[in-house]
């Protein structure tokens, strides 16, 4: 039984994990070397804790015994009795070398070292360790504390117990546990590329404009955003540095390339809704155009952006990286998708997404429509995902 947990860094989603693990009874100590970042962490915590007790979600007593199971420290020796330390820093894998390095030099030799990365290898964060076994990834999705997926990435290094130690601690704490292989992007990252890739090159083939492409996935996919006004959301600059490390990562693939139309809005500072202006304004929205609600060009873009996801999540299943179940918890509790993805596929008719997806490559010659080899295999069969 894991008592103390660690987290470094005490940016929005080491608060997060904080909160989360303190919630669930264990002594929690939160690391940052920014005595400023420490004091701003804990005003943010209590803002929330009471925000809690307001909505009735927490009594004060629990409130107040909650916060006290919290070290806020700029010492980073206090980490010595964690069981579990998760670094939750910038995505910088020279620093993250330099933090995992101290860090076996303070905890026991059977404390769990974690990164909650969402793009970085954990093999290469593993390797600045001795004993690299115990190194695992534990990727949270923002607000940590409200999102119910967490994916846990053993690497190579990985030994069993030390996936088997994470897989049962994280969902003791209530969270949706996938298991997925160190491969860029893991699951969610991975899977959804198409999302904004694909609605992208849509506009700019000029089929059609932002607000159209959004009204056909929010109002005929049942999507909760459409992928401009999401982009908009995460911000611009963040989405295409995403985009461009999943392309390097995956050594140039056109599957995952990267839009120059994001890259100038990103270049012009047009990050979204923080800067007041994305792909819709927001200082002034009598400037943004209408959608155009013709349900049969709707449909046309609902059905191609959703094949090249279907494409992506059998990819996924394909080259091992998760199960057909994983895939598809995943993005119904990463991202909030309507239905899991390979699920979708067997209600469209994987016949159905085959043929939409080969009449893609034969017209525009480009591997990013290619139909994935278990896509044919399985239409071939005449299988589906879900019996």
């Amino acid at each position: 039984m894991i008592e103390t947990i660690g987290v470094v860094g005490s940016g929005t989603m080491g608060i997060g994990i904080a909160q989360i693990a303190a919630q669930n009874k264990h002594q929690v100590v939160l690391h940052d070397h920014s005595e400023k970042q420490l004091s701003k962490a804990k005003e943010g915590l209590d803002k929330i804790m009471k925000r809690l007790v307001e909505k009735g979600r927490i009594t004060e007593s629990e409130r107040k015994v909650i916060n006290s199971r919290i070290l806020f420290t700029t010492n980073m020796g206090d980490l010595w009795p964690c069981g579990l330390v998760i670094e939750a820093i910038v995505e910088d894998i020279t620093i993250k070398h330099e933090v995992f390095k101290k860090l076996e030099d303070i905890v026991s030799d059977h404390c769990i070292l974690a990164s909650n990365t969402s793009s970085l290898s954990i093999a290469s964060i593993g390797a600045a360790l001795n004993k690299s076994e115990r190194i695992i990834g534990i990727h949270f999705f923002n607000p940590a504390p409200l999102m119910p997926l967490v994916e846990i990435i053993p690497s190579i290094q990985s030994s069993k117990s030390t996936s088997d130690s994470a897989k049962e601690l994280i969902t003791s704490w209530g969270k949706t546990v996938v298991m997925c292989k160190d491969t860029p992007g893991f699951i969610v990252n991975r899977v959804a590329r198409p999302f904004y890739g694909e609605a992208l090159r849509i506009y700019e083939e000029g089929i059609a404009d932002f607000a159209t492409i959004d009204w056909a996935l929010k109002e005929l996919g049942g999507f909760r955003m459409g992928p401009f006004t999401l982009m908009d959301y995460i911000g611009n600059d963040i989405n295409f540095a995403v985009t461009e490390s999943v392309f390097k990562a995956f050594f140039y693939d056109p599957r995952f390339k990267p839009s120059f139309t994001q890259k100038r809005y990103s270049e012009a500072g047009f990050y979204g809704r923080k800067s007041g202006r994305g792909y819709y304004h927001y200082e002034n929205e009598e400037l943004n155009s209408k959608a155009n609600k013709d349900k049969v060009l709707g449909q046309s873009i609902l059905d191609r952006i959703v094949c090249l996801l279907i494409n992506e999540a059998i990819d996924a299943v394909f080259m091992d990286v998760a199960t057909t179940k994983d895939v598809d918890l995943a993005m119904t509790k990463g991202v909030n998708y309507p239905k899991g993805l390979l699920q979708w596929g067997d209600e469209i008719g994987l016949e159905v997404v085959l043929k939409r997806l080969q009449d893609l490559f034969d017209y525009y010659g480009e591997d990013r429509y290619r139909p994935n080899p278990l896509l044919r295999r399985m239409v071939a069969e005449k299988k589906k995902f879900y019996s």
